[in-house]
């Protein structure tokens, strides 16, 4: 078990380093995700791991142990209704306004393994076919590496393509990798995928006409939502839209946004 100087040192380090939030009752949590770390490095228990924490001078062992604590819970066209939204009413309004430029820039914050921006890239082939046309830009960050890497091999387990994916979809834009499954090259090729804290440096993101934040917010603290949602409305384009979890909302955080409600979908849009 961790002592409570334990906990509070990885509490501590993981907030400084990516500003995720553990509260005092989540020492459970810590030690679950730790656990693996231990037997894999071969350490006696969680005490010798934080002991190591304190002098990694390389921070290889210090990024291991915050990435260990993100959640990358995520699936294909999770919750639905957010890309039926997208469909229906958020892109055709946008395609119809940024028609004269022919430009349309996507950033994906928090992607996870990746499911919810190939579902957008999915969306984008099967509904818009005008945009082979257009400059489009799909940009999707995150904070692990690791989830990173899953997201450039594109490749799923068979549970994983059965949480959300419509079978059109899968005999569509998949290939067949052994027991698994992976997305066609030319749809991985419209992603762009980088390693970015949201809590740090933002540089080289695109002026944005659509940004997928979802469920990733609620994991900070009031503050750092104040600051990421101010550093969001910078990269905004007019007329461009915020989508955020269900359980999350700009209310109380940031009166510059307002809400725009299509049938069960909230999203948010800088006001004029």
């Amino acid at each position: 078990m961790l002592t409570a100087t334990d906990f509070d040192y990885v509490r501590r380090l993981v907030l400084e380093r990516s500003a995720i939030l553990l509260e005092p009752g989540k020492e459970y949590l810590v030690e679950l995700r730790l656990k693996p770390i231990v037997r894999m490095r071969g350490l006696r228990d969680l005490g010798e791991l934080v002991q190591l924490l304190r002098t990694d001078v390389s921070g290889s062992l210090q990024r291991e142990v915050v990435e260990a604590m993100t959640t990358n819970e995520t699936s294909f066209f999770r919750d639905v209704h957010p890309f039926e939204t997208l469909r229906q009413w958020v892109l055709p309004e946008l395609l119809r306004n940024r028609a004269g430029e022919r430009v349309l820039n996507i950033w994906c914050g928090a992607a996870s393994s990746g499911q919810e921006v190939y579902s957008i890239a999915m969306t984008l082939r099967e509904h818009f076919p005008e945009l082979a046309h257009w400059r489009v830009s799909i940009v999707a960050t995150d904070l692990s590496r690791e989830m990173i890497l899953r997201c450039r091999e594109a490749r799923y387990s068979q549970l994983e393509i059965n949480r959300g994916l419509p079978a059109n979809l899968l005999i569509k834009y998949f290939e067949r990798a052994d027991m698994d499954w992976r997305i066609r090259e030319d749809v991985r090729r419209m992603i762009d995928f980088r390693e970015m804290n949201l809590a740090g440096n933002w540089a080289g993101l695109p002026v944005c006409d659509l940004v997928f934040l979802r469920n990733v917010l609620i994991y900070f603290d009031d503050a750092t939502k104040r600051q990421i949602l101010g550093k969001v409305r910078g990269l905004m384009r007019p007329g461009g839209y915020l989508f955020l979890g269900s359980s999350e909302t700009t209310l109380n955080l940031d009166s510059r946004f307002e809400q725009v409600k299509f049938d069960r979908t909230l999203c948010y849009r800088v006001r004029a």
